[in-house]
This record gives structure tokens, sequence and C-alpha cells, in this order.
């Protein structure tokens, strides 16, 4: 299992620690948990980052679908839905974090990365 200070990366999402203290905007909309799970970033082949919604809430920003914010209440594991080629679980500690969907440049522009 990883742990981090700042910042980290599990597949194609990021992950940025925010200065504690923090103010979550009134403009942001509680995401609700999926199949008993919070899905930090949702992938098509079902290969999703997840935790347990007993130890965070996610929050999605207005007017984007590449960043959202993540309140860890207590330390709580970020799991990768996948039994094989699978990232290594993520100890994440009490704390307001942004979650950023990764990009990559292709000649038709910006393109969200596929894990």
């Amino acid at each position: 299992m990883h742990t981090f200070k700042n910042t980290c990366a599990q597949g194609d999402v990021m992950f940025i620690r925010l200065p504690e203290g923090f103010i979550i905007p009134p403009s942001v909309t509680r995401v609700e948990p999926v199949n008993g799970k919070i899905e930090i970033a949702h992938s098509e082949t079902g290969h999703n980052h997840v935790m347990e919604p007993a130890a965070a809430t996610l929050y999605a920003l207005p007017d984007t679908i590449m960043e959202c914010l993540l309140v860890v209440d207590k330390p709580s594991i970020l799991e990768h839905l996948r039994s094989f080629d699978t990232h290594a679980p993520i100890l994440f500690e009490k704390g307001t974090y942004r979650v950023r969907r990764q990009r990559e440049y292709i000649p038709e522009g910006f393109r969200r990365v596929e894990d």
C-alpha cells in the first residue's frame, strides 16, 4: 500500500492535498455512492477507483468533468477494482483533496487519459 504527503496518482486520476482549513465552495454537488462505494474515477471497463463512503465524501465541481473535491474524514484506502494489472492501494489521511482526471494531448486537442 502506498502513502503520500501532498500529491499522488493512481492510473489516470491525480490527487492534490489542499491546505488545512480549505473551505468547500457552496456551488459543489455531493456525489452519491454507487453499489456501496464512492466512485472517485469511473472506468468504462468497470475498473473504477473507489473508497468507502463511511470514510469520505466526493463533491462534483460545477462546469467541469475533469475535477472534483474529496473530503476524507478518517484514514481511508483508495482501491482500483481490477483483478489483474491493478494499481496499488493508496492510504489517504484525513483532509481535503483536489481530484483531477489526467489529460493527454492528441492532434485534435486534449482528451481525458483512459486507464
